[in-house]
C-alpha cells in the first residue's frame, strides 16, 4: 500500500515537507533614536525621569505609612490604603515602564535567529558566548549611560523599603499574647455586642450566639484586641450526640458548647453554622470543624480543633467560664513558633 493510501484509509491529510515556507525576518525598522543622537539624548532622559518617578514613589508609600496612622475610623483605613497604595504604585511602575522604554528606544533591536545545539558548547563558543555579553553591555549602554544606571539602581533601593516597613511593623509574634484572653473563672457570657449575659434556658437547641466576656467595654483602650481574642460562639445540640472525652465532659452543660471564633488556620471569624451537619465554618479558606466532635477539623488546610471555652451555670441560671481556654486560641503556626 502506498504512503499515500495509507493516509487516505486514516483519514490523515497529506502536507509536503515544502508546503510551508519559513517567512524569513521582518525588514528592520530603524528608530529615531539610532538615527538622532537628540532623540536618543532624550530617551536617556525619559527612562532616567520614569526611574525618579520610581524612586518618589517608593519615598512617598514610606512617607504615608506614618502620616496617615490607622486608627479605630475607618476614614482613616482608606487613607493609608490609599495613599499607601499610590505610593507602591508609582514604586512598581516607574521601574517596571523604564525599563521598556529603556529596552524599546535604546538596547538593540535587531531580530536575530540562532540555532540551539543539545550539548555543551566549546570552550572557543563559550569565550565567544562573553563577547557577545559584553557587546551587548556595550550596545545597551548599561556601563556607559551613567545617569540611567544610576537612577535604576536608586529606584531598585528604594522600592523594597515599602514592604519591608510595612512587613517589620506586624509587630512580635503574637503567639505569647493569645494563650490569655480576657475569659475569667466565673465570668459571665454576655451577647456580642450588647453586653446582656445569657442564661441557659435562652438557649435553645439549634441556636447560635455570638458571645464576648460580660464587663467588656469599647471605653477600654484595648476593646478591639481583647475582644477579637475572646469571641466566642455559643451552640446548643442535643447533648447525646456530643462526642467528648472523660476530660471535657464537664466543659458542657446539657448540650450547650462553646467554642473559639478564630480560626485555627490564619484567624479569620468562625461564624457559619450548618444546623443540619452540625459544623462550624470558615468563610475565608472553607475550613470545617465538627461541633459536636470537640470542633476536629474535617475539611480545610485549618491544623487543629477550635479550642473550647468550658462552662457551667450558676444559682441564678446564667453561663458563666469555668475558666480560660486552655491552648493558645488562633493559627497554630504562632502557637508553633511561640514555643520553638
Amino acid at each position: 500500500m502506498s504512503e499515500q493510501s495509507k493516509h487516505e484509509e486514516t483519514g490523515l491529510a497529506v502536507v509536503r515537507a515544502d508546503a510551508v515556507r519559513d517567512p524569513g525576518l521582518e525588514p528592520h525598522r530603524v528608530r529615531m533614536t539610532d538615527k538622532s543622537v537628540k532623540h536618543e539624548k532624550r530617551a536617556v532622559r525619559q527612562v532616567a525621569l520614569l526611574f525618579v518617578i520610581s524612586m518618589l514613589g517608593s519615598a512617598f508609600a514610606l512617607y504615608a505609612y506614618f502620616a496617615f496612622p490607622i486608627t479605630e475610623e475607618l476614614t482613616t483605613v482608606r487613607l493609608n490604603n490609599m495613599y499607601l497604595g499610590i505610593g507602591i504604585t508609582l514604586g512598581l511602575l516607574g521601574i517596571g515602564i523604564g525599563a521598556i522604554h529603556w529596552a524599546k528606544t535604546l538596547m538593540p533591536d535587531n531580530e536575530v535567529a540562532e540555532d540551539r545545539h543539545p550539548i555543551a558548547s566549546s570552550e572557543e563558543k563559550r569565550a565567544a558566548a562573553i563577547e557577545v555579553i559584553n557587546l551587548a553591555n556595550q550596545e545597551s549602554g548599561f556601563s556607559r549611560r551613567k545617569l540611567i544606571r544610576r537612577t535604576l539602581y536608586g529606584a531598585l533601593a528604594l522600592f523594597p523599603l515599602p514592604a519591608v516597613i510595612l512587613f517589620a511593623d506586624l509587630g512580635p509574634n503574637p503567639g505569647n499574647s493569645l494563650r490569655h484572653t480576657a475569659w475569667k473563672k466565673g465570668t459571665r457570657l454576655a451577647r456580642d455586642p450588647y453586653g446582656t449575659p445569657i442564661k441557659a434556658s435562652e438557649v435553645t437547641v439549634g441556636s447560635v450566639y455570638h458571645v464576648i466576656p460580660e464587663g467588656l467595654s469599647p471605653e477600654q483602650e484595648d476593646y478591639l484586641e481583647q475582644k477579637a481574642k475572646a469571641a466566642v460562639l455559643l451552640v446548643r445540640v442535643d447533648k447525646d450526640i456530643l462526642i467528648e472525652t472523660e476530660e471535657k465532659k464537664s466543659w458542657s452543660y446539657q448540650g450547650i458548647v462553646a467554642y473559639s471564633k478564630i480560626c485555627t488556620h490564619v484567624g479569620c471569624p468562625v461564624a457559619l453554622y450548618e444546623q443540619t451537619t452540625h459544623h462550624l465554618l470558615c468563610p475565608c479558606h472553607q475550613s470545617t470543624f465538627d461541633l459536636v466532635d470537640g470542633c476536629k477539623v474535617v475539611f480545610g488546610p485549618a491544623s487543629r480543633a477550635l479550642p473550647q471555652l468550658p462552662i457551667y451555670v450558676d444559682d441564678e441560671g446564667y453561663l458563666r467560664a469555668q475558666d480560660d481556654f486552655n491552648e493558645p486560641v488562633g493559627p497554630s503556626f504562632w502557637d508553633r513558633s511561640a514555643k520553638n
